[in-house]
């Protein structure tokens, strides 16, 4: 029986193509149910496993706006054993000044942190290794899970050493984007000889089947 997402959408800062991408990566296993900022029905998380929050592109500050009516019911979606996965502004949007659900961690600007790679936000291909593996995975502003490692599980970390995904109980983060599709690295000249041919949705499809049993 397939796993079932609840998949928030707001076009652009959670963006219908990050959305694409999660669903094209997850659906040999996971059905998907889409909400957007408007408040939900009381049992809308009744027959689902996880909430899944994507990235794109904007202020994580809009925060207030997109998820004043449905915040809190995320928040007792995932204290009730409820999954959580963040990509990018999901992953900024679970840290203290915004869901505030992680335990001795935080997601940071990755772009401002100590030996970072790169100090610029567009869109680029960078450096991570996960789960001891080199990879070059699109990267665009992403955050670094900064905090007492010993209080998740690392999954994939930046150039610098920060943690880049991580699992803390039932909370999986990613500050890259391995749900990109082809048409993200067409768009750019520079990045059309980095696509990943589809190996970055197997390593996001991996990493929710883990998450699913934390």
């Amino acid at each position: 029986m397939k796993g079932r997402i609840a998949l928030f959408l707001h076009q652009p800062k959670c963006s219908i193509q990050s959305g694409n991408g999660i669903m094209r990566a997850l659906s040999p296993s996971y059905s998907f149910k889409i909400f957007t900022r408007h408040e939900l029905e009381a049992d809308f998380f009744d027959d689902v496993d996880m909430v899944c929050i994507p990235g794109g592109f904007g202020d994580a500050a809009s925060f207030d706006y997109l998820l004043s009516e449905n915040g809190e019911r995320i928040k007792q979606f995932v204290q009730q054993g409820g999954k959580y996965l963040g990509i990018c502004m999901g992953a900024y949007w679970a840290g203290q000044y915004y869901l505030d659900m992680l335990d001795g961690v935080d997601a940071e600007q990755y772009i401002t942190r100590p030996n970072t790679d790169t100090r610029r936000p567009h869109a680029k291909n960078i450096n991570i290794t996960w789960k001891g593996t080199n990879q070059q995975m699109y990267f665009y502003d992403g955050c670094a899970l900064v905090g007492d490692q010993n209080k998740f599980n690392t999954v994939a970390t930046y150039a610098n050493g920060d943690p880049m995904a991580i699992i803390q109980n039932h909370i999986g983060l990613i500050g890259c984007h391995p749900e990109s599709e082809r048409h993200w690295y067409e768009s750019y000249t520079w990045m059309k000889p980095y696509w990943h041919s589809g190996q970055h949705h197997a390593l996001l499809l991996d990493f929710v089947d883990t998450l699913m049993q934390s």
